[in-house]
């Protein structure tokens, strides 16, 4: 199941999103957006895991 956010961007980010769907790179400006939050959960995830472990602990 997918939930709705709504986030803000400045308006070169947005028109960058457009220019690739334009260019077929993605289907939408939204499966862009899905697919860098990706990316960024993948390259953080492990680090903010063992981070929040830690805290965890600590407590």
């Amino acid at each position: 199941m997918m939930e709705r956010i709504t986030i803000r961007l400045p308006s070169q980010q947005v028109a960058m999103l457009e220019k690739f769907v334009e260019a077929g790179e993605y289907p939408t400006v939204s499966e862009a957006v899905r697919h860098a939050v990706r990316e960024l959960i993948e390259k953080h995830s492990e680090r903010v895991q063992k981070d929040s472990e830690q805290i965890s602990f600590e407590v």
